[in-house]
């Protein structure tokens, strides 16, 4: 599983798996669900972060990614 944040794009993405993108959906607006060729969902994209999350929720998301944790307990907001 791979968390990353992109400032220049405004956007997070949550890689869960290492698999071809064979699909994707907007499931809400500005939220993308990934898909394999099985049909599974293998990533997950925010858009529009700094939107969404107050700065120090999003220091806090950066903190988490970066000491490598395998999951986020502050998602209320997405």
């Amino acid at each position: 599983m791979k968390l990353s944040i992109d400032e220049v794009a405004d956007a997070l993405h949550l890689q869960l798996v290492n698999d071809d993108v064979v699909e994707s959906e907007e499931v809400a607006p500005g939220v993308i669900v990934d898909y394999d060729a099985a049909g599974e969902i293998i990533g997950l994209e925010v858009l529009h972060l700094t939107k969404r999350l107050r700065p120090v929720d999003l220091m806090d998301f950066q903190f988490q990614a970066n000491r490598k944790k395998t999951e986020i307990s502050n998602t209320s907001s997405l």
